[in-house]
């Protein structure tokens, strides 16, 4: 039998519980016979401000994600997105792998991430050399810039925006990203990515593909492309980006 909404795809997406950003974007990128089925890992401790307490935000995911990934299976799905970004890039390449291997271990389905994605779309755009912008502390800049580095990227700044808690990271207004945005343009890259699916970048990210002449990859409507894709599903998306409207 085929799921009466869902009748192409059943994706499994797992988000924190403090994220507001990933599932409306999800929803807003939805396209006919694919649904998106959310399990939240409980954080009970937001704050990250500091190194350390994003350190601990990230302790308190690894603790939680394996739960969360079995709700989520009691639906059926038929592949899992992860509806966070900062766990992808942990530990560089060999940690996004480890982290997939975990997924794909519980769940026993294949697996969409932030990293792999941006990965993808970066060398679709044939960018070398990108800027990147993030909600994180100097400790998750610095792993970013370790997971980009390590696939043959040169990645020049990083806008980190520090934000406190993981509730906050929504709370960014567009005149501050895009103040990033034009400064990354200005540093002579051939592509921006913008991590931390709290963030709200997707709108943005489209038109200033339009102003700066550069692909923006925001790390939603990459993640989001890559599910579709990776399940055959070709439809185009306006208003996301040129990812989802041209590849």
């Amino acid at each position: 039998m085929t799921d009466a909404l869902g009748w192409r795809r059943k994706f499994g997406v797992i988000a924190p519980s403090t994220n507001t950003i990933v599932e409306p974007d999800f929803y807003r990128m939805a396209v006919p016979g694919v649904t998106a089925h959310f399990s939240r890992i409980h954080i009970r401790d937001q704050n990250m401000d500091g190194d350390a307490g994003m350190e601990r935000l990230l302790e308190q995911i690894r603790a939680e994600i394996g739960a969360a990934c079995e709700r989520v299976m009691t639906c059926e799905p038929d592949y899992m997105v992860m509806g966070m970004s900062a766990e992808t890039f942990w530990g560089g390449v060999e940690g996004n792998r480890a982290f997939v291997r975990q997924v794909e271990g519980i769940t026993g389905l294949a697996v969409a991430t932030g990293a792999e994605a941006c990965e993808r779309a970066l060398r679709l755009f044939g960018a070398r050399r990108i800027g990147v912008v993030t909600p994180y502390q100097p400790v998750g800049d610095a792993n970013v810039r370790a997971f980009f580095t390590e696939i043959g990227f040169e990645v020049g700044e990083i806008v980190g925006l520090r934000c406190p808690t993981a509730v906050s990271i929504a709370h960014v207004g567009e005149d501050r990203l895009r103040d990033a945005l034009r400064g990354l343009a200005a540093t002579g890259v051939d592509a921006i990515v913008q991590c931390g699916t709290n963030l709200s970048m997707v709108r943005l990210a489209d038109e200033a593909e339009r102003w700066l002449g550069l692909p923006v990859v925001a790390i939603n409507a990459a993640t989001w492309w890559m599910a579709l894709r990776d399940n055959g599903v070709e439809d185009r998306v306006p208003g996301a980006g040129r990812l989802l409207r041209e590849f």
